[in-house]
């Protein structure tokens, strides 16, 4: 086929517009699948744990992660064999500044700065950031990439009004720290969301999740089937999954996402490739006295085929290409948006990648190998005397 590459190319721009329109039709439906594909992968990709990770368990309520349950669980907790540490990972919602605009939502929880550093032993935060955030009551510490879009540096004021819970925060940045997996969390101190609470008289001490640190891992199923038995007969049965499990079970309120997205993916490629095989269909019916010419000429079918299906490849590819391109700069847009949607970490990974540029070999040769053939078996007479 090497010999034959200018031919590929002239018969391939011949049509110019035509050509422009085909590679923009593919370039933006395989963009589209290598989002959705980055999707796929960010929301139920199996990555291996961290060490740190892999040693964590949740433990929320059986009926639902929105029932909490007593405080006095986290001591009758850390008693269970096999337990290293455990605390209090209390969601807080609230405001920050205008609600409408989504760019000022981000995680914050409630948790025990004493332990925290212990059982999330990925962050990584000065050591005088570590102790005002333990030392002061209001203090509050802010991932790197969070501090960065709000323009936070220590010192500063964060006021957040509740929602779920009926009192205001008035927090002071003490600190910024990282986390390789995820520094879009603010923490703050468990114990000041507590005395506002009393104050506002709003009952008895409720959290809804507890964060369970385990000593190894094989004791990582045992403890969380120990947690589970402690409280089976109580008012609040609990359940205990690995931290993995207990972040895609958000996803379960979204209902069937993984069918969702497999039928966009479907339905996408079955369009442009009927758009691509309807426009190699009215190249190869243009070029049929050709295919005639070239029968004479002693070319053989198959290296007809071979040519056609070529130049289909090479105008599927350069979409690909281009397609790859826009799906990084969209997903580029999505992890500094701001909004929610950049927790999902969109990324346009080697496999993604690969996917895609398979799928545009797919494309190129499934819409051109069917008119190809058709043509390369026309007689020669027939073909030459074909007007189009």
């Amino acid at each position: 086929m090497v010999r034959y590459a200018s031919l590929i190319a002239a018969n391939a721009l011949r049509n110019r517009r035509r050509s422009a329109l085909t590679v923009a039709s593919i370039a933006i439906s395989l963009c589209l699948l290598a989002v959705l594909g980055a999707a796929y992968l960010a929301l139920f990709g199996e990555p291996e744990a961290s060490p740190a990770e892999a040693l964590r368990l949740m433990t929320h309520h059986k009926v639902s992660i929105t029932q909490p349950m007593p405080v006095s669980f986290e001591a009758r907790i850390r008693q269970i064999p096999g337990v290293a540490d455990a605390m209090v990972w209390q969601w807080f919602g609230g405001t920050y500044k205008d609600a409408r605009d989504p760019r000022n939502f981000f995680a914050r929880f409630a948790v025990e700065p004493a332990r925290l550093f212990g059982i999330r032993s990925e962050l990584r935060i000065p050591a005088g950031h570590r102790a005002r955030f333990q030392q002061e009551r209001t203090g509050c510490i802010a991932g790197r990439k969070l501090a960065a879009r709000f323009a936070w540096k220590p010192g500063d004021r964060v006021t957040l009004l509740g929602d779920i819970f009926p009192v205001t925060l008035e927090l002071t940045i003490a600190g910024i720290y990282d986390d390789p997996n995820n520094d879009e969390i603010l923490y703050f101190n468990y114990e000041y969301l507590r005395e506002l609470l009393k104050a506002e008289d709003a009952g008895p001490d409720q959290v809804g999740v507890f964060i369970v640190q385990v000593k190894s891992l094989d004791a990582v199923i045992p403890v969380a089937d120990a947690i589970d038995k402690e409280f089976e007969n109580s008012t609040a049965p609990t359940e205990t999954v690995t931290e993995r499990a207990w972040q895609l079970s958000f996803l379960s309120f979204l209902g069937n996402l993984k069918l969702f997205l497999s039928s966009i993916c479907g339905a996408l490629g079955f369009t442009v490739l009927l758009v691509c095989a309807n426009t190699i269909s009215m190249a190869v019916r243009e070029r049929i006295r050709e295919v005639g010419i070239m029968k004479t000429l002693g070319f053989r079918p198959g290296t007809l085929v071979a040519l056609t299906i070529a130049e289909s490849t090479c105008l599927a590819l350069a979409g690909g290409a281009i397609g790859l391109g826009l799906a990084e700069i969209l997903c580029v847009m999505v992890q500094s948006s701001g909004t929610a949607y950049a927790a999902l970490n969109l990324r346009i990974t080697a496999e993604v990648a690969l996917a895609s540029c398979a799928a545009a070999v797919a494309l190129g040769v499934g819409s051109s190998a069917l008119p190809a053939w058709q043509a390369s078996r026309m007689n020669i007479l027939d073909a030459l005397r074909h007007t189009g």
